[in-house]
């Protein structure tokens, strides 16, 4: 079964995701804008999501985490829990 390893913030609104994803072009780190920013709990660890298998995480995450290009930020994506920027470091 494919594996990743991926990372993300968590926001309410989009404008506050692509002032994010900016600050991210803009060479800010991504683990201190999460742990600053993201209504996630996995902020408090930078964002870190840690391993994760097709199916544990809302659809629209798992398109981007197991389709779309590694190491670049992608988004902002919206779920039910709000807005989400993702950045995948590898998968398997």
């Amino acid at each position: 079964m494919p594996k990743a390893m991926a990372r993300h913030i968590l926001v309410k609104t989009e404008a506050e995701a692509e002032q994010l994803k900016k600050r991210l072009a803009n060479g800010e780190a991504f683990d201190v804008l999460a742990k600053k920013h993201s209504l996630c709990p996995s902020g408090k660890r930078g964002g870190d999501l840690g391993e994760v298998r097709p199916g544990q995480m809302v659809r629209a995450i798992d398109q981007v985490i197991f389709k779309k290009p590694l190491r670049t930020v992608h988004g902002p994506i919206k779920s039910a829990f709000g807005y989400h920027l993702v950045q995948v470091f590898y998968r398997e």
